[in-house]
């Protein structure tokens, strides 16, 4: 599956329920983003693990509504990265963090390929 179209389907999975009214105050403002990872087959599992840490550090970052971590059923170095925002300044502030600097900086050496970052908004 082309990494576009799959990056596509993983944020369609994770966005809101269009009408829940839980869900409604999420989507005003609020930045989608969807990041691809794939790592080298023999950088699987270190790959995991400073992905999963990633994950954890940005739930705690302030803004963040979501994030979660998807690893692909048949090809396990391939990965992506779900993440809600409050708003796009949380996701600046995310992204200037030093444990997201250091994240980069950790999966660099690991990476099959540069991460593929995008960030989205649901159309009202």
């Amino acid at each position: 599956m082309p990494r576009a179209l799959y990056a596509l389907l993983a944020l369609a999975a994770f966005l809101p329920i269009a009408g829940s009214h839980a869900d409604a105050q999420e989507a005003a403002g609020a930045v989608y983003v969807v990041t691809h990872v794939d790592v080298t087959p023999p950088n699987t599992a270190q790959g995991l693990a400073v992905l999963k840490d990633q994950a954890a550090a940005t739930r705690k970052d302030d803004g963040n509504l979501r994030a979660e971590l998807l690893q692909q059923s048949d090809r396990k170095n391939h990965f992506v990265l779900l993440e809600t925002w409050r708003d796009q300044k949380a996701k600046d502030a995310h992204d200037a963090a030093d444990h997201t600097k250091d994240f980069r900086a950790k999966l660099q050496p690991l990476a099959g390929s540069p991460f593929d970052e995008r960030s989205h908004a649901i159309v009202q």
